[in-house]
């Protein structure tokens, strides 16, 4: 039985995840499949899908999050890819994850940045560094 929760956390899934968020709900049906529905109903039923701030400042702050607590790549590379689907460009996700250094220090940082590094490689994506264009 889905409920109006459920269906709203779906759809939130589907908009800021797509085929990524359903693979991961998809992989945890045959080991924990309350995870999956805890996942769709809390994270996207509720909190995703709650008023005052867009879905790029969410993607911002979960990647901030996630390169900060380390060892969450899995997690980093399909919230990187949830980025992009929202909007953000390559250079605002490397300038979020870089804004952690201080905070999180540089293994987290250059691990969360080797993940982007790869989600954009698969996307056909390049970030485009800050060149001074007297210096080009």
């Amino acid at each position: 039985m889905t409920t109006e929760r459920y269906e709203r956390g779906w759809e939130k899934l589907m908009e800021v995840d797509g085929s990524g968020g359903a693979k991961v709900i998809e992989s945890l049906q045959d080991i924990s499949p309350d995870l999956g529905q805890f996942v769709i109903e809390f994270a996207f039923g509720d909190i995703y899908s709650r008023e005052g701030l867009d879905l790029k400042q969410r993607q911002l702050i979960t990647i901030s999050s996630l390169t900060t607590l380390g060892g969450c790549e899995p997690q980093l590379t399909v919230h990187i890819n949830a980025a992009l689907n929202v909007g953000l460009s390559p250079k605002e996700i490397v300038e979020a994850i870089l804004h952690c250094t201080p905070y999180a220090g540089f293994p987290r940082v250059l691990n969360a940045t080797f993940a982007a590094k790869e989600v954009f490689k698969e996307r056909g994506l390049t970030v485009h560094p800050n060149i001074d264009p007297q210096e080009a």
